[in-house]
């Protein structure tokens, strides 16, 4: 990238080259780290590459940010030989004082922030021996080149840096992207902490310092009330125990959904200031997107707090599972929305810092694009997990039938948690059947994760796939993904795998995990009781076709066995 800036003035690959910048660096890191699709498994997108931080994308207007004086004393302190300690350190600690004076903001799109921008300049004009030389590479930008044991390795890194215009920028973005996104969460962190503790912390102020970190763009009361034609009954698209979710048009022709909080006040601007916190300090390809956010106190309509996010045109899962359409997803796209789903959580449990817990994972919660592309939506009860806590002890929130046992029972909310909650909406898009029926023949609910488990433990795992589904895969994999489900779903925490695993699981050929056999349920049958207290002999294992040992095998075996004894008894 900084070769690039030196030989064109400009910071970024032009928007045509994206996707051969992407596919050079691919071909890149897979020397390194095989079957690593980087778009993919981190949330980019082809054409974030493109973009530019804070409206720089070329040399000059880079200067015009940063004054003379300074890019004079960049010039001073970087244009030698930066192989040395010395030298280096006193080059970057000039170039981290320019990037925290001049160029403090960030640009969601640009995947390496504005921190990179003074590293490619000093690289590309500061120093005089230029981008490719291995002492100004190695200090500016962390190849080191020398610790390589082949030359034709080091050749084939240098062309990448200098032809794909991507390796430097990305390399060194990662890093940086990892520290300035945790330094800002322990700030998000530390502000929840306050206003737990009934601190007069000012809602909008606390907005305000959201939005000078991001690009979120606060809107006025009266071009949210435009969009929503005055919040027109017919632009309605969503509503919940929060309020309404309104269809709305930005001046520019973007379709939006506009989230607007009723009843609003203290306590109501705690919950609003959170999801809005939470939305912003994230940012995925599976997670909504937050636009804005609005705050206004008006005569007439009184305490407004309004979230503005992309729209989903392609509405919820529940919407296409469960609505009124006699058209049904094909096995495709059902699979599609469940690796999604997966990966946006995967990447709230693992990837954010902290670490956040959903707390409301259910079908309706999970948004679809035009491509029927998964977006986890409405973080109003999500929380922030501590690193090295166990688990919350935390009130109870959340949906009937999707909420883990440990949770329910006892308030110990962990990340497997949600795991349970996606275990549950994996088998509702994988059946078609809700999270719970209400019998009419007065018995208990029926859970799906009972008659899915009940289902798999004899043997027939293909048995849970909703009947009619078109395009549907290879057997090993459609029960590949039913066992995944039922693995989630298993009641016990101990159990359930972490979302980093599920996605391996759905996504690759690995081992599967046995899956323990589960306790009797308080509100099992005296049948259901015999049959488990007669099996309980058997390894307690399940199997299918994909080569697992089958619960109905297991029972046969033990009958052998029964048999064997008697006749050795005899």
């Amino acid at each position: 990238m900084s070769e690039h800036l030196r030989l064109t003035g400009s910071f970024l690959p032009p928007p045509e080259s994206a996707e051969a910048c992407w596919d050079a660096y691919e071909s890149f890191v897979t020397e390194f780290v095989p079957d690593f699709d980087i778009r993919r498994r981190c949330g980019f997108q082809t054409e974030w590459i493109t973009r530019g931080c804070m409206n720089v994308t070329t040399r000059s207007e880079f200067e015009t940010l940063v004054p003379p004086p300074a890019v004079d004393n960049l010039i001073a302190a970087c244009n030698q030989s930066l192989d040395n300690n010395s030298p280096c350190a006193t080059c970057t600690t000039t170039l981290s004082s320019i990037q925290a004076s001049y160029l403090p903001g960030r640009e969601i799109w640009n995947v390496s922030d504005c921190t990179a921008y003074p590293f490619i300049y000093a690289a590309a004009y500061g120093n005089h021996f230029g981008p490719t030389d291995k002492g100004t590479a190695k200090c500016l930008f962390n190849l080191n080149f020398a610790s390589s044991n082949s030359s034709g390795k080091i050749k084939k890194i240098a062309i990448y840096v200098s032809l794909a215009g991507c390796v430097l920028l990305l390399v060194l973005g990662f890093s940086l992207f990892c520290f300035f996104r945790r330094k800002r969460a322990k700030i998000l962190k530390q502000k929840l902490i306050d206003m737990k503790n009934n601190t007069n912390t000012n809602t909008a102020s606390g907005l305000d310092s959201i939005s000078a970190s991001t690009n979120l763009i606060r809107f006025t009361f009266d071009e949210i009330k435009a969009a929503t034609k005055n919040f027109s009954r017919e632009n309605i698209i969503g509503k919940g125990g929060y309020g309404n979710v309104y269809k709305g048009t930005l001046p520019d022709g973007t379709e939006v959904a506009l989230k607007r909080f009723k009843n609003c006040s203290a306590s109501g601007d705690a919950v609003f200031t959170h999801e809005v916190e939470v939305i912003a300090s994230v940012r995925h390809v599976n997670l909504v997107a937050l636009r804005g956010y609005c705050t206004a106190t008006t005569p007439l309509e009184g305490h407004q707090r309004i979230i503005v996010c992309d729209l989903m045109k392609n509405g919820s899962v529940h919407d296409h599972i469960f609505g009124a359409t006699d058209r049904k997803l094909s096995w495709p796209i059902r699979q599609k929305i469940a690796m999604g789903t997966a990966m946006g959580l995967s990447y709230l449990h693992h990837g954010a810092q902290p670490g956040i817990i959903h707390r409301d994972i259910k079908a309706s919660n999970i948004l679809l694009d035009e491509k029927f592309e998964p977006k986890v939506a409405d973080f109003g009860l999500a929380k922030f997990n501590p690193e090295g806590m166990t688990h919350l002890s935390t009130r109870v929130a959340g949906t009937m039938g999707y909420v883990a046992p440990e949770y329910a029972l006892y308030g110990q909310l962990t990340e497997r948690s949600d795991v349970y909650s996606f275990g549950v909406v994996l088998l509702e898009i994988l059946s078609g059947r809700k999270a719970l029926v209400s019998s009419n023949d007065g018995q208990p609910p029926i859970l799906v994760t009972d008659w899915a488990w009940s289902l798999v433990r004899e043997g027939k795992a293909m048995d849970v796939v909703e009947e009619g589904m078109t395009e549907l895969g290879p057997s090993d994999v459609v029960e590949r993904y039913v066992l995944v489900a039922v693995l989630c779903s298993h009641p016990q925490l101990y159990a359930r795998p972490t979302m980093d695993d599920v996605v391996k699981m759905l996504d690759m050929n690995v081992a599967f995990p046995r899956i323990p056999d589960r306790p009797i349920s308080l509100i099992a049958n005296i049948e259901d009781i015999e049959r488990s207290v007669s099996s309980s002999g058997g390894s307690g294992q399940l199997s299918t076709r994909a080569g697992y040992q089958s619960y109905s095998e297991s029972l046969k075996e033990d009958d052998d066995d029964d048999e064997e004894e008697k006749d050795g008894g005899r």
